[in-house]
C-alpha cells in the first residue's frame, strides 16, 4: 500500500516574496481556489503580521476555500501567533507555522543568542500557538546547516510541546541530497516520539538541487513537501509543485501518492505566470514551453512511431495537448474552446460566442494569439454582467496637444456622455468618467504591465480605488492601453456602484 504524502503548497507566500510578483486579494483567492481544485492539501495564505494586505488576504482565502488546511504564518514572537490566530478566524481547518532560525549561523549572528536559549523559545512559541489551534506546525528555520544533534533536541522539544508537523527547512539550498535525505533518516532513527509528527521538507534552489533533496526527503521518511507552482520563491526560487507530484506519480516503485489532479498542472502553471507577470523558462520541467516539445528529426521519428521512446510522461497527464493547434483569425469556436480547456477555463456557449468575437477582433491586430492574449479575453466577459459599461472611448493626444479624452458610459441601459483634459490621455480619460459617476473617488493603486515583450501584445491593468474609507480593485487587458486603464476603473466602479 502507498503512503501518503501531504502537498503543502506556499505560492501565495513564500513564492510571492518574488520581487515584482506581489498578488492583490482578489487575486490570491483566485490562486487558492484554483489550487484547492489542483488538489493540494494545505495552503500557506501568507504572514498575516507583516502587513494589512497578508492579514486581509489570509481572512478572505479562509471564507473562500473549503477543504485544505489554510496555514499563517509567524516568528516565534506572541503578537505574531495572536494576529495569525486572528486572520485565521473563518478556515475550516487551521494551521499556524511558527518557528525560529536554529543554525549557529542564526543563533550567533541574527539572533546574538545561544543553543540553549534558542531551544527555550522553540518550545514557548509552539506552546502559546496550540492555545489557538490543535494544528501547530514549527520550523526550524536553516534546519540544513544545523547539526543534527541539536536539530533532533529541537525537534524533540517541540513534538513534546505539541507540534504536529516539523519543518525541516534547507532555507539556504546549500544541502546535498545525500546530506539533506541522511538528516532527515537521522531525525526519524533518534528523536523520541517522532510518529507523533509528520516531518516537512522546505528546499530552496540556490544550487539547484531543490527537488533533489526534497525527493530525497521523502524518500527518507518525510511525509510532507513544501512546495509552490512553477518553483517560484526567493532568490532562486524553492521546489516545483510540479515536478515532485510527477515524480512520484511515475515512479510507482517508491510507494508514494499524493491528492495532485495532475491534469490541473499546466491550466494553474499557466495562470499563476500570467498573474505574477513572471515567465516560465522555455526549458522548465513539465511546464515549459518546449517541455514535450521534438526539433531532432531522430526525435520526432521515435515519437511518431512510439511516444515513449522519448516522453516519459504523456502531456495530456499534467494538461498539455501533444496536438500544437495554432490560433489565428480563422480559427473556429472549437478550436478556441479547445485552448481555454487546455488552460484549464471551461465557459457556457454563451459566453464562449462573447468570447469569441472578442478574440476575433484581437486576432485581426496581432500577427500570433498565445495563451496569455487567450486568458486576458476569458478575465473580461465578467464586464458582460456590469451595471456600468464602457461603450466608446476617444482620446486626443500627441505632442504639443493638451490630451482629451470623450467617453460614452452605458448605466442600466441609458447612455451618458462627457469629456475631460488631462495631463495625459489615461488621466483624461478617468477625468470624463468622474464627470459621469458624480462620487468622491480617489485612485490609490495604479499597475499597467505588458503580458509580453512587443507593441501589439495585451497589456493588463490593476487598479486599487477607495471609496467612502473602503478599497476597491479594478482589472482589465486590452493592446490599448488607455482603454485597459478606462476600463480598470470601471470594473472597480462597479464593486460599489449599484
Amino acid at each position: 500500500m502507498a503512503d501518503r504524502l501531504f502537498i503543502f503548497d506556499t505560492t501565495l507566500r513564500d513564492g510571492e516574496q518574488v520581487p515584482g510578483c506581489q498578488l492583490n486579494s482578489i487575486e490570491k483567492i483566485e490562486v487558492a481556489k484554483a489550487l484547492e481544485s489542483l488538489g493540494v492539501d494545505v495552503i500557506e495564505a501568507g504572514f498575516p503580521v507583516s502587513s494589512p494586505g497578508d492579514f486581509k488576504s489570509v481572512v478572505e482565502i479562509s471564507k473562500a476555500v473549503t477543504w485544505p488546511t489554510i496555514c499563517a504564518l509567524t516568528r516565534a514572537v506572541e503578537k505574531d501567533i495572536d494576529v495569525a490566530a486572528q486572520a485565521l478566524q473563518y478556515a475550516k481547518r487551521k494551521r499556524i507555522h511558527t518557528g525560529i532560525g536554529t543554525s549557529d549561523y542564526h543563533i550567533r549572528h541574527k539572533f546574538n543568542s545561544n543553543r540553549d536559549e534558542i531551544l527555550e523559545r522553540a518550545i514557548a512559541c509552539v506552546t502559546y500557538a496550540k492555545r489557538y489551534v490543535e494544528d501547530v506546525e514549527f520550523y526550524a528555520e536553516d534546519a540544513g546547516r544545523t547539526d543534527n544533534e541539536y536539530l533532533a533536541r529541537v525537534v524533540e522539544a517541540v513534538i513534546r510541546a505539541g507540534a504536529t508537523v516539523v519543518n525541516i527547512p534547507d532555507t539556504t539550498g546549500y544541502c546535498l541530497p545525500e546530506q539533506y535525505g541522511a538528516k532527515i533518516r537521522f531525525l526519524r532513527e533518534n528523536v523520541k516520539g517522532i510518529e507523533r509528527a509528520i516531518l516537512s521538507t522546505h528546499c530552496h534552489n540556490d544550487l539547484g538541487m531543490a527537488t533533489a533533496n526534497t525527493v530525497q526527503g521523502v524518500l527518507n521518511g518525510a511525509r510532507q513537501v513544501e512546495v509552490t507552482i512553477n518553483g517560484i520563491g526567493e532568490r532562486a526560487g524553492n521546489t516545483s509543485l510540479e515536478e515532485v507530484a510527477m515524480i512520484f506519480k511515475s515512479h510507482h516503485e517508491a510507494g508514494i501518492e499524493t491528492n495532485i489532479n495532475s491534469q490541473k498542472i499546466y491550466g494553474i502553471s499557466r495562470m499563476v505566470s500570467s498573474l505574477m507577470n513572471m515567465p516560465i523558462q522555455p526549458n522548465k520541467a513539465i511546464v515549459g514551453r518546449n517541455a514535450f516539445a521534438h526539433s531532432s528529426g531522430i526525435h520526432q521519428d521515435g515519437v511518431l512511431k512510439h511516444r515513449e521512446s522519448y516522453e516519459i510522461i504523456d502531456p495530456k497527464d499534467v494538461g498539455i495537448d501533444d496536438n500544437a493547434i495554432l490560433l489565428t483569425a480563422r480559427s473556429g469556436r472549437a478550436a478556441l474552446k479547445h485552448r481555454l480547456q487546455l488552460l484549464g477555463v471551461e465557459l457556457e456557449q454563451d459566453v464562449l460566442d462573447k468570447v469569441y468575437e472578442d478574440f476575433l477582433k484581437l486576432a485581426d491586430r496581432k500577427k500570433d494569439i498565445n495563451d496569455d492574449d487567450v486568458l486576458m479575453l476569458v478575465g473580461k466577459d465578467r464586464t458582460a454582467m456590469q451595471r456600468i459599461k464602457l461603450e466608446y472611448l476617444q482620446v486626443t493626444s500627441g505632442v504639443g496637444l493638451k490630451p482629451v479624452a470623450s467617453i460614452c458610459l452605458n448605466i442600466a441601459g441609458e447612455r451618458f456622455e462627457a469629456a475631460a483634459s488631462g495631463n495625459g490621455p489615461v488621466d483624461a480619460a478617468i477625468k470624463a468618467i468622474k464627470a459621469i459617476i458624480h462620487r468622491t473617488m480617489t485612485i490609490q493603486e495604479f499597475l499597467i504591465q505588458a503580458i509580453d515583450k512587443g507593441s501589439d501584445d495585451m497589456g493588463k491593468v490593476h487598479m486599487q480605488v477607495e471609496y467612502d474609507n473602503n478599497l476597491y480593485y479594478g482589472f482589465a487587458a486590452n493592446t490599448d492601453i488607455i482603454a485597459a486603464s478606462a476600463e480598470a476603473f470601471i470594473d472597480a466602479i462597479n464593486k460599489f456602484v449599484k
